[in-house]
């Protein structure tokens, strides 16, 4: 009898990084849940690796800033696969542009609840689901600037630092139900708001002379997947970018 795939969940798998890492994850073998708050479909590049695969894969919608539908997905993905996932990569995130003066009540809470509270219970979930006879893997995507934050869209930096906290917090907490690691990526995917020219610029900034590529993302990913005596690391996927500090968003270069 052929053993099952292994089935990663990826939450914001649709679309950008997120559909990077869980292309990546099929050329490995890799059996797909992807969450999006209400993406259906995946990107152009995602489907087309897919059907290259010829990959087991399903989409499941989750409004993941609604504390009760971590466990309803957790629930949805191994009632479809008939298991628990080997693998989450907690990469949905929510991405504002607060300061310090914009910063309310209601910005930190979005930020947290998807960036932080939806990322813990849903690994509460997989941990209670899988039971005892299984250890998970936990990938959560952070942000290099955890290290060196400037002020920049505040709320978001707060949450991704608060989740960089936790991953040393729960791999002690789970011990050996589970494995929990990070990955905080550099600027990988640039958004319509960059100008022409911005990546030269960007590039020479960098330690390594080159913004990092999204496909390093989703390796870093895959090995943590894969090493099994490893729990509580964060690997900084960023060419460099957390050894300086820059006095705001690459966006402003």
């Amino acid at each position: 009898m052929s053993r099952a795939a292994p089935l990663a969940l990826v939450t914001g798998g649709m679309r950008r990084l997120g559909a990077v890492i869980a292309g990546y994850l099929s050329r490995q073998g890799y059996a797909l849940a992807l969450s999006g708050h209400s993406d259906t479909t995946p990107d152009g590049e995602l489907a087309g690796i897919l059907k290259e695969q010829n990959a087991e894969w399903r989409c499941f919608p989750a409004d993941l800033s609604q504390p009760e539908n971590a466990g309803v997905l957790i629930s949805a993905v191994a009632d479809h696969f008939g298991r628990a996932p080997d693998l989450l990569v907690n990469n949905a995130a929510k991405f504002g542009q607060d300061d310090w003066a914009a910063m309310d009540g209601a910005t930190l809470e979005d930020h947290f609840q998807l960036n932080l509270f939806a990322p813990l219970l849903l690994s509460k979930a997989l941990v209670n689901a899988a039971g005892e006879d299984k250890r998970p893997s936990i990938v959560h995507i952070l942000d290099q600037r955890i290290v060196n934050p400037h002020g920049d869209q505040l709320s978001y930096t707060l949450s991704k630092q608060a989740l960089a906290a936790s991953v040393r917090s729960m791999a002690s907490a789970f011990q050996g139900r589970a494995r929990v690691n990070g990955v905080a990526p550099g600027l990988v995917i640039e958004t319509e708001d960059y100008r022409a020219g911005q990546r030269s610029r960007l590039n020479a900034m960098m330690p390594l002379g080159r913004l990092p590529k999204p496909d390093s993302v989703a390796h870093a990913v895959h090995y943590l997947a894969q090493a099994e005596d490893v729990t509580g690391q964060i690997i900084f996927a960023d060419s460099g970018a957390h050894l300086k500090s820059f006095e705001r968003d690459f966006l402003y270069f």
